[in-house]
């Protein structure tokens, strides 16, 4: 029987071992990126994963891993970019930034767990290619919430389509063959 405590914490810890080594490299740069360029970066990946879902090739030979890898952690940055304040720092101390990834990913993964003990991880039976379709479809929500300065009628916000997102990308990165032995 799966583990999902334990798949979704062995995920996080390769994309935070990740996200906490280029913060070493670049700093906070990305503090200096606006919500929208931010859902732009994560639609590049998406798309991405699509495009070499459906030809199967990649001729920069960057595979689909790294990609979800990416969406996850930019998924991380869209929420700490909604939540900091504009006059927070734009460089920011690794252990703090650290501190607030965990902080978000902690708050994503219990919306996960409600989420499946409602549905009986549902996820389980998914296609890969379901969880690509999905993201896509969340970004352009996002996409269009933004274009609405934030106003929905009817709809969760657009911190909910990006923890639905990382959660996502989780789910896919469990799937993937081979990819939690790493």
């Amino acid at each position: 029987m799966a583990n999902t405590a334990a798949e979704y914490e062995g995920v996080i810890k390769v994309c935070r071992d990740l996200f906490v080594k280029k913060t070493r490299d670049y700093g906070t740069a990305w503090r200096i990126l606006r919500p929208a360029s931010i859902t732009d970066q994560i639609f590049i990946k998406a798309q991405r994963i699509r495009t070499l879902e459906e030809k199967k090739v990649s001729k920069v030979g960057e595979d689909i891993v790294g990609e979800y890898i990416g969406i996850i952690n930019y998924c991380v940055i869209a929420m700490l970019q909604l939540e900091l304040n504009a006059d927070a720092p734009m460089e920011m101390d690794t252990d703090v930034v650290s501190n607030l990834y965990d902080e978000k990913v902690n708050e994503t993964k219990n919306l996960m767990f409600a989420k499946n003990h409602d549905y009986g991880e549902a996820w389980r039976d998914m296609r890969i290619s379901s969880f690509t379709d999905l993201i896509l479809m969340k970004i352009l929500r996002v996409k269009q919430i933004e274009d609405n300065k934030g106003q929905t009628l009817a709809s969760e916000g657009v911190k909910a389509n990006y923890q639905d997102m990382l959660n996502y990308s989780v789910f896919a990165l469990i799937k993937t063959e081979g990819f939690l032995e790493i």
